[in-house]
């Protein structure tokens, strides 16, 4: 009989999700999902490393650890081959780490294919998850390129067995899996590699369920699902519907769909009213006809809207074709498909082809990432490397010892260690404001979900700066609040802070002014799109009127899938706001005018 995998928990703490749904939410939901009968819950994957590593709230092993305590059902993780939970790949050392710290964490089962299903690319990982007595069921991507590739997946999958693979897990990313070409592919992996199947689908095509039972029929007894809400609105598999079409067809899943739709109904309490940004159905229509994964298409819409070519998005599209096409027609699976639409958004916006070309593009063509499926277009060859010799290169990625050296320190376990090599400054930050949190001397003023503590810590940033009071210190219902002025001084900034948002960037920092009267200007430090608020609902960062500090978050600035908060480093009053929520704006444009804090008066 075919079991069901779910995905929920993971879906709801990787973009465009993550923050939406409080910890404790998301605590009780997994709570839910362990009496439901499922064969495993994923908790985990590249997407929720990365949104819980910029969100700068927690570390990612700590949200494993948490849902390890509550629930009996297995864990699992999804990974990406020697990119594990990152975008570049890393040393065999620190793949061993990483699988490592993961088993101890809880997690059993690992989910873990190359985006160009280069299975040669498995073997550190997949010895390394069978040390560590996991279970490892290896991911072959399916995107159809210049034929079906049907054959070379199942040639791929015939070296899976050796590599330690107790299952093969077909992985259709972007929906294109026809039900037909789903069940003859499940049909012959299961009897070229003599191992079970699994079958994982998403894509806006709404073809998920159909080719999902047709994957049944033909042998497949492992499925990913998702509940109700993530289903639809992520263009998953619902775990509800499917259940119950198994059931009705003599394939009994053992799954309890009455849990399932409790658990919507807690996940509907936060995103049922509200769209999820950015996926209007135009984006999921043109992600369908194109077998593109939507949040990429909705990537690239976005970043076209910034710099005012939003009638080109159907030339972005045709050009990733050829630009995927030219590359040796890789798999769509993260992060290629995010590689192949970057460089074919260059392409349109400068008007030339290779003109400019990416630094992990570069890497893909020059065989840094493996090999790909077909052969390499030879002109496009010559011009990157003409563009950049091989000899130029990044050397080999860092060893364990090298990030231990790098870090100074910081790293205090095997965990922290793995965060920084797949990380870096990111991950420092992070582990940074972990310490402070837990130092006696540090202080942090957070802004609490609850919005009656919110406003008095307003109240007493207000006080402060109307007073002259150089700081005020309250301890009220187990929560430490001290407000000190800009120019006292203090071990610890004063910070309000808010969840970090996905960012592949430096948080942009807005200069002090070096002196003079008037409001201070906040300009715009790049093209994007400007949002007053984290996610769509939330509350506003800041409004006319509200006191700031040193390091607030006034507003996010987004390019191409990349969330940059846009911090103040005066104390003041925001006085004006000149830019509408959700608007494109210019490099330099004004954005705010903040009338900064008197001074205290000088006796």
């Amino acid at each position: 009989m075919p079991k069901l995998v779910d995905t929920t928990i993971r879906l709801l703490s990787q973009e465009p999700l993550a923050g939406r749904i409080p910890t404790a939410e998301i605590f009780r939901v997994a709570e839910i999902l362990d009496d439901a009968g499922f064969a495993c819950l994923e908790i985990s994957g590249g997407g929720v490393f990365d949104a819980t590593v910029r969100r700068r709230v927690e570390s990612p092993w700590e949200r494993i650890r948490a849902i390890k305590a509550r629930v009996s059902t297995p864990l699992g993780i999804a990974l990406r081959g020697r990119f594990l939970v990152g975008s570049r790949p890393v040393s065999g050392d620190i793949v061993v780490r990483f699988v490592s710290c993961a088993a101890e964490n809880g997690i059993e089962v690992f989910r873990l294919h190359d985006p160009l299903n280069d299975v040669s690319n498995l073997r550190e990982a997949g010895a390394a998850i069978t040390s560590a007595g996991g279970v490892f069921h290896a991911g072959l991507v399916y995107s159809p390129g210049r034929t079906d590739e049907t054959a070379t997946l199942v040639d791929q999958a015939r070296k899976l067995p050796e590599l330690g693979a107790t299952r093969v897990v077909v992985n259709d990313p972007t929906g294109a899996l026809l039900p037909h070409k789903a069940r003859e592919l499940v049909a012959q992996i299961r009897e070229a590699s003599g191992l079970s199947v699994g079958f994982y689908v998403q894509g806006a095509a709404g073809m998920g369920i159909a080719s999902a039972l047709a994957a049944v029929e033909a042998g497949a007894d492992l499925v990913a699902t998702a509940v109700y809400p993530l289903a639809l609105t992520l263009h998953r598999v619902s775990g509800e519907a499917l259940a119950e079409a198994l059931e009705g067809l003599e394939h009994s899943t053992g799954v309890r769909t009455d849990k399932l739709w409790e658990a919507a109904d807690v996940i509907d309490e936060y995103i049922g009213d509200e769209p999820v940004q950015p996926i209007p159905p135009r984006i999921a229509v043109r992600a369908a006809e194109y077998d593109l994964p939507a949040g990429l298409v909705a990537a690239l819409e976005v970043h076209l809207r910034a710099h005012a070519a939003a009638d080109r998005l159907l030339d972005v599209l045709e050009e990733a074709g050829r630009v995927r096409a030219e590359a040796g027609w890789p798999p769509l699976a993260a992060p290629i498909g995010q590689i192949l639409a970057s460089q074919a958004l260059l392409h349109v916006l400068e008007a030339r082809r290779y003109g400019t070309v990416i630094d992990e593009f570069r890497a893909l063509v020059q065989g840094g990432y493996g090999a790909t499926p077909e052969p390499l277009d030879p002109t496009v060859e010559r011009a990157v490397e003409l563009l950049a010799p091989r000899s130029t290169l990044a050397a080999d990625p860092p060893t364990a010892e090298d990030v231990r050296e790098r870090a100074e320190g910081l790293a205090a376990s095997e965990e922290e260690l793995v965060l920084i090599a797949m990380f870096g400054a990111d991950a420092e930050e992070l582990l940074r404001m972990i310490r402070q949190r837990h130092s006696r001397d540090a202080v942090l003023i957070a802004e609490d979900e609850d919005a009656e503590r919110a406003e008095r810590i307003r109240e007493l940033v207000k006080i402060v700066q109307e007073s002259g009071v150089g700081e005020i210190e309250i301890e009220d219902e187990g929560m430490r609040v001290s407000v000190r002025r800009a120019d006292e001084p203090a071990p610890v900034g004063t910070t309000l802070s808010t969840p970090r948002i996905e960012s592949d960037d430096d948080t942009f920092v807005v200069p002090q002014p070096a002196g003079g009267n008037g409001p201070v200007r906040v300009e715009s430090p790049m093209v994007g799109v400007f949002f007053r608020a984290p996610n769509p609902g939330a509350p506003a960062f800041v409004d006319i009127g509200d006191p700031v500090v040193p390091g607030q978050t006034l507003c996010v600035l987004e390019a191409m899938k990349l969330f940059n908060e846009l911090k103040a480093e005066v104390a003041g009053t925001v006085a004006s706001i000149h830019v509408e929520n959700a608007q494109p704006v210019e490099y330099g444009q004004l954005l705010f005018e903040i009338e900064p804090a008197l001074a205290p008066p000088t006796l």
